[in-house]
């Protein structure tokens, strides 16, 4: 059974950094598409990032370039290091893989 739990969320100020953990058990993040989702109040769920078993990367737009997906895969962990982080990335952050879904974690981005 896979199980995803997210944490690190919480409340930074804009221009502030976070960085969210998800860690996996019943599938090895190595071997796995990991990605990171988000869904801000009143909005659908938004692809943030994606890292594949090869190691590439892809970001949304509006993360590009403040936001970076990694892996520990000895701890079976995917990371989401939040740079710059504007009041809009306010959202629920979620860890996915293939039909798996964490619960999420909240991160609330405001002065």
């Amino acid at each position: 059974q896979v199980q995803l739990v997210e944490s690190g969320g919480g409340l930074v100020q804009p221009g502030g950094s976070l960085r969210l953990t998800c860690a996996a058990s019943g599938i090895a993040v190595s071997a796995n598409a990991m990605g990171w989702y988000r869904q801000a109040p009143g909005k659908e769920r938004e692809f943030v990032a994606r890292m594949f078993s090869a190691g590439i990367a892809y970001y949304g737009d509006s993360v590009k370039g403040r936001f970076t997906i990694s892996r520990d895969n000895a701890k079976n962990l995917v990371f989401l290091q939040m740079n710059s982080l504007k009041p809009e990335d306010t959202a629920v952050y979620y860890c996915n893989v293939q039909s798996n879904w964490g619960k999420g974690a909240l991160v609330t981005v405001s002065s």
